[in-house]
């Protein structure tokens, strides 16, 4: 069993930054990737970007060149640093994790952060 503790979350003005936080702990697994996704009000969960094992890093269009994934394999933990933020990015950040383990692969999601810009 894996657990992931989001934090970083808050209240931001527009064109302000945050950066969110995302701890893996457990035993016995490897990443294989990691992602952080998002929800706003009334609408479905949406991709925003994704961090693989071998460093590659996608990201929606909506954020790109303004959002920043990063990881750190030591303490297992990935962030999303968040500039230029916009009213619209306001929504739950989820952390995602693709884990390995004994040959097999689990997903496991954090319980969310609340990131609201006002304008």
């Amino acid at each position: 069993q894996v657990q992931l503790v989001e934090s970083g979350g808050g209240l931001v003005q527009a064109g302000g930054s945050l950066t969110l936080s995302c701890a893996a702990s457990g035993s016995g697994f490897s990443i294989n990737a990691m992602a952080w996704y998002r929800q706003g009000s009334g609408v479905q969960r949406e991709w925003v970007a994704s961090i693989t094992s071998s460093g590659s890093t996608p990201y929606a269009d909506s954020v790109k060149g303004r959002f920043t994934i990063s990881r750190d394999n030591a303490k297992n933990t990935v962030y999303l640093q968040m500039n230029s933020l916009k009213p619209e990015d306001t929504a739950v950040y989820y952390c995602y994790a693709d884990v390995g383990n004994s040959g097999r692969t689990f997903q496991y999601w954090g319980q969310g952060t609340q990131v609201t810009v006002s304008s």
